[in-house]
């Protein structure tokens, strides 16, 4: 769980760090953050993020759907960012545009060199931890204690041995009392 949690907030770390700096044929130099060279990052990490926190709470089969998401997660996150890794220039295209007005292949065919660091190759890692948080869910939810009573469903009895309703919950929320012997 707190792998999770913690490859998750890796990759929202790396998501808000320059990933490259990018120089043009014309001189000028560009940082390029990771908002703009793997938009898709942020999203991934807060699904992650939600995941680590869902598994305090889940069930035994919960737990599994958690683990296998969490390896599709992490699965994707090193995509994301794999690809902006494999074409800096055509991940740096936006802020190229934004400097220059020219869009599109143009715009990547105006870089001339890039200076890489190190943040592109940390948000992949957080999403290879994320999937390895992923399988020792998967490996060991089996032997994770059951959560607790308060996220279990509560069955009413009545006092005549019946099992309750939910609208008998309802008229506890108009005062009347549905375990109070004698009624139907």
């Amino acid at each position: 769980m707190l792998g999770a949690l913690g490859a998750a907030g890796l990759g929202l770390l790396a998501w808000t760090q320059t990933w490259f700096t990018v120089t043009l044929d014309a001189g000028a130099a560009h940082e390029v953050p990771g908002q703009v060279a793997d938009a898709a990052l942020a999203a991934l990490a807060l699904a992650g993020l939600a995941l680590g926190a869902a598994l305090a709470i889940a069930g035994r089969v919960a737990r599994l759907v958690l683990g296998l998401l969490a390896v599709v997660l992490g699965a994707c996150i090193v995509l994301s960012a794999w690809l902006a890794i494999g074409d800096p220039a055509g991940a740096a295209a936006p802020v190229v545009t934004e400097s220059t007005g020219i869009a599109g292949e143009s715009a990547v065919a105006l870089v001339a060199s890039v200076a890489w660091t190190a943040w592109p190759w940390v948000g992949a890692a957080s999403g290879v931890l994320l999937a390895a948080a992923g399988i020792a869910v998967l490996a060991t939810s089996s032997r994770w204690p059951e959560s607790s009573r308060r996220y279990r469903a509560v069955r009413v009895e009545r006092a005549d041995g019946a099992a309750g309703t939910v609208d008998e919950w309802d008229e506890l929320s108009r005062g009347e009392d549905p375990t109070e012997p004698g009624r139907d």
